[in-house]
């Protein structure tokens, strides 16, 4: 099984975009540290750290759409070449500052809005690139290594490290560090080519998929949201995902560390262990999926474990055990990574290469643009309901969605005129990727 997770390495060309990969998650796990620590050094409060984390979510959400239309129209490659040296240069500018005690808040604020621009064209370029060096079937495993580096290193290795640097000299210092990691990507990835040429796939009609017109972004956007509305599978996953994201993120982003406090009567480092505890889960749950075939009824595995996996959260409104929080967490950080290891496979090797980035930058969009919605939701709606109607609300609203999903879209149907792999090898309706010589 573990063998299966190992396959993508086997070629060249994935080694070096995975390195580049793993540095810049862990360069994500410095800066949410590095970011806040220096907010604070330059004398900031929740009001300042509120500014500089709103102009990151600012740049992202600006910018989401566009470097999907960037990452079908250029050479993909080169996207995440131009992202890293621009955040090497800007993180650079900003440490250089700090160290020379010239920072000023507005410099960060600035910085974390191109830092967040800049990973809104990193993301759909490394997913479009994907299928272009990796044969269908190891785009699984591919996608489960990404959901198991990205907690081990956003979540854990890199923010461990930004504290340790921060506490024994300075943020600046760790930014400097960010800044390094940067230019370490930025080398690595001149050594990634451009991927091979991708066959197109039928569209949803069963035409040829064409590369369509270019001669403008918005006619390439309307592209992208016109195969969206006709291809149901990605139609009702996508309005699922819409009414999980407004019931779940803001109850867990907002509401637990009130459920730690003032049900469970614990403090920071409690809230921290839970947080921690969801991040092994996801761990767990991506290995598992990337180490087992696509199963053959890949759209119930996925809305069933996103849709059956929010069911426990009933438990947090009732209880008072820490113990039955973290179980919780753990369910619901292995449930959401299968599914995601999943989706990303799915969008990989169903949707047309050609347009795979704006579709990539769609998802990304609806998730980004709703989960301030259901964190802004939260804090009100606790004021006039009891903390566990709220929870009993996220955990029970899921699951039904994703039964409608399921039946509405017919994707009980859908899975099964579109196989994908088939006795464990994988069968491809999609593209092909020759072997490396």
């Amino acid at each position: 099984m573990a063998v299966r997770a190992l396959q993508p390495f086997r070629h060249q060309q994935y080694r070096v975009l995975a390195l580049a990969m793993l540095i810049s998650l862990f360069g994500h796990g410095l800066w949410a540290v590095s970011m806040v620590y220096q907010v604070r050094a330059l004398g900031g409060g929740l009001l300042e750290l509120s500014i500089t984390t709103t102009a990151l979510s600012i740049g992202l959400l600006a910018c989401i759409l566009i470097g999907g239309i960037a990452a079908d129209r250029l050479p993909k490659h080169r996207i995440l070449l131009a992202v890293e040296i621009t955040d090497a240069i800007t993180i650079g500018a900003i440490a250089l500052l700090s160290l020379t005690g010239t920072l000023q808040l507005w410099h960060l604020v600035v910085v974390a809005g191109l830092v967040g621009a800049s990973a809104s064209f990193f993301f759909p370029a490394y997913s479009a690139l994907l299928p272009g060096i990796l044969p269908p079937q190891d785009l699984l495993a591919a996608n489960g290594l990404e959901g198991t580096a990205r907690p081990a290193l956003s979540l854990a290795a890199g923010p461990a490290l930004a504290g340790v640097i921060v506490a024994a000299a300075s943020p600046g210092a760790a930014l400097a560090l960010l800044a390094l990691c940067h230019v370490a990507a930025s080398i690595v990835l001149t050594r990634l080519g451009p991927p091979q040429k991708a066959t197109p796939l039928p569209d949803a009609a069963g035409s040829p998929a064409s590369a369509g017109s270019r001669a403008s972004a918005l006619r390439d956007l309307a592209e992208g949201v016109r195969y969206t509305r006709r291809t149901p599978w990605l139609l009702w996953t996508l309005l699922f995902a819409c009414v999980s994201v407004l019931t779940t993120v803001g109850p867990i982003e907002v509401l637990l560390p009130f459920v730690v406090s003032d049900q469970l009567g614990g403090d920071s480092t409690m809230f921290g262990g839970l947080l921690a505890v969801v991040g092994v889960g996801s761990m767990v749950g991506s290995i598992v999926t990337a180490s087992r075939p696509l199963p053959r009824r890949y759209l119930t595995w996925m809305l069933a474990a996103w849709g059956l996996g929010s069911l426990p959260l009933i438990l947090i409104g009732f209880t008072n055990q820490w113990w039955v929080v973290a179980v919780v967490g753990l369910g619901w950080g292995i449930t959401g990574a299968m599914g995601q290891v999943i989706w990303g496979t799915l969008l990989q090797r169903r949707v047309p290469h050609h347009m795979l980035g704006r579709v990539s930058s769609l998802d990304f969009f609806v998730s980004l643009a709703l989960m301030p919605v259901s964190m802004a939701l939260a804090g009100p709606l606790a004021t006039i309901m009891p903390m566990w109607v709220i929870f009993a609300i996220a955990a029970v609203v899921s699951p039904l969605v994703a039964a409608a999903a399921w039946w509405g879209g017919r994707l009980w149907r859908d899975e099964i005129d579109h196989p994908l792999d088939v006795g464990g090898e994988g069968r491809e309706p999609v593209t092909t990727a020759a072997p490396e010589s």
